[in-house]
């Protein structure tokens, strides 16, 4: 009886195992849209990657397991040759006009399939967002288009003071109104900007409504901190974990970096004051750019007191001294003139030096009399590459661009295949898995998007044409876009919008440089997005499926 009793805890045990690995396989008797086999699966969590196939249907993944599905049926069939095949990357900060220029090549020709955009403090849609979605849609984007909440553009809409502390208990209820109903509308969460006008003169109190209100729809805010500098960054996270902790809000270090920092303990010392808050309760997050140079207006480089609302002339006439010394100090801390590259006519592709070399003149001259706040960008190289891969490589730090169609950065155009370029295949600073996890799933769960979000049954969207039987192909494809609006993103996983990429990541390249920064990347041999191929063998195919996500 005791042999008996072994030998049945062994088969209960061998049928446990059996029973947990086997798939369910969905119906063979269906025609899917797509049909992905042979594929080496990197699924977005970080573990190992498998061999199998996916199966799409009607914009999502339908299956995703290590079965052949052999006799299976598909409108297209790709045979994926043992490629990567990851879900579609995830830009948790980036740029562009989504109405006027909305094809977006820049992003998806490195495998991003969609985009966060109304980053540091300034957003669209703020009179009417239900209204900006939908023209966002009409002009039909390619990839996904993700809103935040511009802080900085709403404290313009509701009128608050440009001075700090000065808000009124009115101002934050109108500002506190205004961001309530971009969050009801389907935003995301706010952004801020507050090294930038006019978030700048945003007080404790003021972030902290905004946080209240944020962390009410579960929302996140993402933040351009004060300050960047060495002597200034650890306050300035600490002014945001404030901001979390007050309001109850998850928050986001938008393109961390440490200006001037040339040792990978002031990167140690970043992070450390973010575990702390961790383990005190606050949820916080970052993203970061591959790249040692920022880019942003020429004002960062000018004196709050040269900066609206104080009037730029009036400094100019009465205090230009002053002012030329501040500039001359603050230029060469920050490497020098050599080390500012503009990007705005007709200065785009030239130093400061170079500038100020042609005209004979000292270069604090040339920004005084030439280039005054508001009046041109550049990219500043200020960062050190040590530095930045100590954050990229941490654990709570996500890939974001920062990046543009326009910018005249190569951020913008190479960021997520330079990491699969430069910090996978060359340096081994991250495993292809923990890449692409950083690259999809993390920013997917900083903001939500891995989770369902319109309260329907997840298995109503998987079933083929099962809820749309008797509807106009137009209410079809509205029921279909609706459901993809709230539908998970982030993994390759049943139940999950398709977003999918195909790849050999020996072959994927950032192309784009400070020399010629809109240079498209390559290697990515197919991209799906909402299901439908975007690129197919190397090649564009003209489709632009992308929506506006809803929160």
């Amino acid at each position: 009886m005791k042999y008996f009793s072994v030998f049945a805890a062994f088969a209960l045990a061998l049928l446990t195992i059996f029973s947990c690995s086997r798939e369910t396989l969905p119906s063979a008797d269906v025609t899917y849209d797509i049909l992905i086999q042979n594929a080496m699966i990197v699924d977005g969590t970080g573990g190992n990657p498998f061999s199998g196939s996916i199966l799409v249907s009607d914009g999502m993944i339908v299956y995703a397991g290590k079965s052949s599905l052999e006799g299976y049926r598909a409108e297209r069939t790709i045979d994926a040759g043992q490629r990567v095949v990851s879900p579609g990357f995830i830009d948790a900060h980036a740029h562009g006009n989504a109405e006027m220029n909305p094809v977006f090549r820049n992003f998806w020709s490195q495998g991003v399939t969609s985009i966060a955009l109304g980053m540091d403090g300034r957003s669209p849609g703020i009179d009417d967002l239900p209204g900006w979605m939908q023209r966002v849609e009409d002009a039909r984007p390619v990839v996904n288009i993700i809103h935040f909440v511009g802080h900085g553009t709403a404290r313009d809409h509701a009128g608050l003071p440009m001075q700090r502390g000065a808000a009124t208990a009115q101002d934050l209820d109108r500002l506190a109104s205004l961001i309530e109903k971009q969050l009801e509308a389907g935003s995301f969460g706010v952004s801020t900007g507050i090294e930038y006008i006019p978030g700048v003169f945003a007080d404790r109190q003021e972030l902290a409504r905004v946080a209240e209100v944020v962390a009410s729809h579960d929302g996140l805010v993402t933040s351009h901190i004060r300050n960047e500098d060495d002597d200034a960054v650890k306050a300035s996270v600490r002014e945001l974990i404030t901001m979390g902790a007050d309001g109850g809000a998850r928050v986001n270090v938008s393109h961390i970096k440490i200006v001037y920092a040339n040792d990978v303990a002031d990167a140690e010392g970043v992070l450390a004051v973010m575990d702390s808050a961790r383990a005190a309760g606050v949820a916080i997050t970052a993203d970061v750019y591959p790249y040692t140079a920022s880019f942003t207006g020429i004002g960062i480089l000018y004196p709050d007191w040269a900066l609206p609302p104080n009037n730029f002339e009036q400094v100019r006439r009465e205090r230009r001294e002053e002012l030329a010394t501040y500039l001359r100090e603050r230029v060469n801390r920050r490497n020098g003139p050599q080390a500012t590259l503009l990007g705005t006519a007709p200065w785009s592709g030239r130093t400061l030096a170079e500038i100020a070399d042609s005209l004979g003149q000292p270069f604090e001259n040339v920004l005084i009399d030439r280039m005054p706040p508001g009046s041109a960008s550049a990219a500043y190289f200020v960062m050190n590459l040590d530095v930045m891969r100590r954050f990229l490589i941490d654990d709570h730090v996500s890939v974001s661009s920062d990046g543009s169609p326009t910018m005249l950065h190569p951020r913008g155009y190479g960021s997520f295949a330079r990491i699969i370029r430069q910090f996978v295949q060359e340096e081994g600073a991250l495993s292809l898995e923990d890449a692409v996890r950083k690259m999809s799933l993390m920013t997917a769960e900083t903001m939500r998007l891995d989770q369902r979000r319109d309260g329907e049954g997840a298995m109503q969207v998987f079933v083929p044409e099962s809820s749309v039987d008797g509807l106009s192909p137009d209410a079809r494809l509205e029921a279909r876009n609706h459901r993809l609006r709230f539908a998970p993103r982030g993994l390759i996983r049943e139940g999950f919008a398709a977003d999918i990429l195909v790849f050999d990541p020996v072959n994927v390249r950032d192309n784009a440089t400070f020399e010629n920064p809109h240079q498209y990347a390559s290697g990515m041999d197919y991209v799906l997005i909402n299901g439908v191929l975007v690129v197919e063998d190397g090649e564009p195919t003209g489709a632009r499926p992308g929506l506006v996500l809803r929160m």
